[in-house]
């Protein structure tokens, strides 16, 4: 399937590893300009040089996404050289497991480090997506819905991302402009990997995971939830909007019974 992506100009934040890289990787391949925003010059440089060698077109731009002034000095820099922005992808973040227990500055600091970084950047790239007709991508969590236990920032920000998420598509609505989230729940990523290297039996932790995921009993692929992006940000998906897109294996919407050993369905 043709996703007429071609030559279209994509901004995805934290988009140098985990299911950012996955994302670049999958808006490269569908011949879009994938331009990264990204804390870590030298991961995006390898991506860049990655990409180059299958001749693809990714793009690595140093920003911080906490740094207010660099976002629009990146987001200018963009339409400098390409003169438009059709789609961007609020990726980056993480789960910094700000609890009860920390304090209320901890808090808030999670809140710019997940939530309002993703309003600075649309804020910035605003006219030029309205211009474009282009569109929105979030990407969720699913603590955002279920809750997960010691981490309230990263929560509370997924579940303003959520409501962003709706209230922009409604906004925005008016001038062709599209706002989906994709929301996943268990992903095996690098910061994934470490955390799971620390238990005390890895391979035993990774089983117990893969359990909790009800349809096929594994986690949820990178380029699982990039194959989603990629076609939810596309014309393929002209009249999608507004949507929570849970990318999961039935983790947060199918009864826990389902992760049982044993089922009520047996073959005939």
């Amino acid at each position: 399937m043709n996703l007429q992506l071609e030559n279209k100009i994509v901004l995805v934040t934290g988009g140098a590893k985990g299911i950012g890289e996955a994302i670049t990787r999958a808006f490269a391949k569908e011949g879009a300009v994938v331009c990264i925003f990204g804390r870590n010059p030298e991961e995006g440089r390898l991506l860049v040089d990655t990409c180059a060698k299958l001749g693809q077109r990714v793009e690595s731009y140093h920003v911080e996404m906490t740094d207010e002034e660099r976002i629009p000095a990146a987001v200018a820099e963009v339409l400098e050289k390409h003169g438009r922005i059709d789609v961007v992808v609020n990726n980056a973040g993480g789960n910094d497991a700000v609890s009860l227990r920390n304090h209320p500055a901890d808090f808030r600091a999670s809140l710019e480090k997940n939530i309002v970084q993703c309003f600075a950047l649309i804020h910035h790239t605003l006219d030029a997506l309205i211009a474009a007709k282009g569109n929105i991508i979030n990407i969720g969590s699913k603590c955002s819905v279920t809750g997960q236990g010691g981490t309230s920032g990263y929560a509370a920000s997924k579940g303003a991302m959520n409501a962003l998420t709706r209230e922009w598509a409604l906004d925005l609505g008016r001038h062709g402009v599209r706002v989906n989230c994709v929301i996943p729940a268990e992903v095996i990523t690098p910061l994934y990997e470490r955390w799971l290297a620390q238990a005390p039996d890895p391979k035993a932790a990774r089983e117990q995971l893969d359990q909790t995921v009800p349809f096929e009993r594994r986690t949820t692929t990178a380029e699982e939830i990039a194959d989603t992006v990629v076609f939810v940000a596309s014309p393929r998906s002209s009249h999608t909007t507004g949507q929570l897109l849970f990318v999961d294996g039935g983790y947060v919407h199918l009864d826990r019974a389902c992760t049982q050993p044993t089922s009520h369905l047996k073959s005939s």
